[in-house]
């Protein structure tokens, strides 16, 4: 089976045009849709060919690619392209005899590196290489969540160092505009996340992936940082720096059920446990906040008096509304 990245692309971004029954993709659809979508990925312009896409069908079709059951239909002069079965994907073909051996050859390689974060992507691999073998084994993931198109074009726009445009839109706003250079992504609570230097303002910003609509190059100034990211997580919980927040010291008295759930699933790389009483150093933000607040009963803030207080100011707004 062919190798090539840009390749294995085009398959994907294929597959998921014929298994949609709500659009005829014609050959200048495809041709559109591949090199923007590829652009995007690689974060440079790519143009596709038609022989290309021809090829990557008959591929596709093919007993050395997928077996695909692609309908060619003809429509006046031109022929539109689907799957005969709307719930057929390349994605749910198992991988054949030698493509389970080059990645079990991966895992080995990966096993030999003795990293702790790469056990969760050895278990992920050891899953789906099994040949022929029932799933046993799932990963939390929201295969509906938005953004997440934007994750591998900005991640090569980090790296080769180009400043966006971003185009954006919160929860209960209208859209804006923010110029940026994109420094890190971080994912949070099932999240992904962009950290930037808006230009305009001259603040470090955090940006949700799933909020954006669009981003465009530019040919503004690129500007470097020196931040110590791994550092700058470690003095939050989530995602957000609130300008002005010092770290302080957060004590929270746990029910005794609790306990051993926390001393598990620590809320912070820095808490101690001492009897029923959770301490650990972070700066205060809202997802500290709304961390606190999904143990409910469990926990009860002790200091300090001003996350004390947004706990209890939080928890009366959402009483009230039973209330009204």
């Amino acid at each position: 089976m062919a190798t090539n990245k840009n390749a294995q692309l085009r398959y994907k971004i294929l597959d998921e045009c014929f298994s949609n029954r709500y659009k005829k993709f014609f050959i200048e659809d495809l041709i559109h849709i591949c090199s923007e979508r590829i652009s995007e990925h690689l974060g440079k312009e790519v143009s596709v060919s038609r022989r290309q896409l021809l090829d990557d069908i008959k591929f596709m079709e093919s007993s050395d690619g997928y077996e695909a059951p692609i309908e060619h239909i003809r429509e006046g002069r031109k022929v539109f392209y689907r799957y005969e079965n709307p719930n057929f994907s390349i994605r749910n073909r198992p991988f054949n005899q030698e493509e389970s051996e080059s990645l079990s050859g991966a895992m080995e390689i990966l096993s030999r590196i003795g990293l702790n974060w790469l056990e969760p992507l050895q278990l992920k691999l050891q899953s789906i290489i099994s040949f022929k073998q029932e799933k046993i084994i799932d990963f939390e993931e929201n295969k509906f969540l938005k953004g997440l198109d934007f994750l591998n074009p900005l991640y090569h726009y980090i790296i080769n160092k180009q400043s966006l445009l971003i185009h954006y839109k919160p929860f209960v706003e209208d859209e804006k505009e923010f110029l940026i250079s994109p420094y890190y992504l971080k994912q949070y609570n099932n999240r992904w996340f962009l950290l930037g230097q808006n230009h305009t303002e001259n603040y470090l910003q955090v940006i949700a992936l799933d909020r954006i609509i669009n981003l465009e190059q530019t040919k503004e100034h690129y500007i470097e940082h020196s931040i110590d990211f791994d550092e700058y997580f470690d003095e939050i919980v989530g995602v957000t720096h609130i300008k002005g927040n010092e770290i302080e010291q957060v004590k929270i008295e746990l029910s005794k059920n609790i306990i051993p759930y926390v001393m598990s699933k620590p809320l912070h790389g820095s808490q101690k446990i001492k009897g029923n009483i959770l301490t650990f150093e972070v700066r205060l933000n809202y997802e500290l906040e709304n961390l606190i607040l999904s143990y409910g009963e469990s926990m009860k803030v002790l200091a300090p008096e001003t996350l004390k207080n947004r706990i209890l100011h939080r928890l009366e707004s959402s009483l009230n509304q039973y209330s009204e």
